[in-house]
């Protein structure tokens, strides 16, 4: 079965505080956004990368990936006005009888036995989101009166990338408009009638945000080389 992963890379970093795009950063030695393609690769020797970045960075990242040495098969192409566009030009490139990964380039902690334990379990449900257990005490907030209840964190989970679908499922569902209740794949999927299928993510598998998730990362790789 082919294999397309769309890494999405079209992020500003505002939150990081640096005038470069967070997942151009360094970490272990590289670019943030080339672990996650790491990690797709490695799982699977027959994987498709379409990297997704906005136009300005299109330039930058195929250099890059020349500098690093990566397959020259590696697609590059331009993002849209939101996430769900920047995904819907990634399908784009996707066929129908395909196993589609939809990746945040910034989680460049994740492990190739996720994608492939994503991947497998799109396979059997046809599609599948790694997620964790919300650990936190968690309270809603009535604007309103400013009173606040606690929200059971039994049976909530915090959602992770990759998600992956068959494109015969996914294709059809991206063909609307964006609506404010999207977002993610799943939530696109979950609009077009079909159920979400849930397994279990990693707690490493972080969304690169902040400094301090930055040092997290970096601290995290060097112990991984280390073993």
């Amino acid at each position: 079965m082919k294999k397309t992963a769309i890494i999405v890379a079209g992020g500003s970093g505002t939150r990081m505080g640096t005038a470069l795009p967070k997942q151009f950063l360094p970490v272990g030695g590289k670019p943030i956004f080339l672990h996650s393609i790491d990690a797709f690769l490695q799982a699977y020797a027959d994987m498709r990368i379409v990297l997704v970045m906005s136009r300005e960075y299109c330039s930058m990242a195929k250099s890059l990936l020349e500098k690093h040495d990566y397959p020259e098969a590696i697609e590059i192409i331009e993002g849209g006005m939101t996430r769900f566009h920047s995904v819907k030009n990634g399908l784009s490139r996707v066929d129908s009888d395909s196993l589609v990964f939809v990746h945040d380039a910034v989680r460049c902690l994740l492990t190739p036995d996720l994608v492939r334990r994503c991947g497998n379990a799109a396979i059997q449900e046809g599609s599948a989101i790694p997620v964790i257990p919300v650990r936190d005490s968690i309270r809603r907030l009535d604007a309103e009166t400013n009173a606040s209840v606690v929200v059971p964190r039994e049976g909530l989970f915090m959602v992770q990338t990759p998600q992956v679908f068959m494109g015969a499922i996914i294709l059809p569902a991206f063909d609307v408009d964006d609506q404010s209740s999207f977002t993610d794949e799943a939530s696109v999927l979950e609009a077009s009638g079909y159920l979400v299928h849930l397994v279990a993510g990693e707690e490493r598998n972080i969304k690169i945000t902040f400094p301090d998730d930055l040092a997290f990362a970096d601290w995290k790789l060097s112990a991984s080389s280390s073993h």
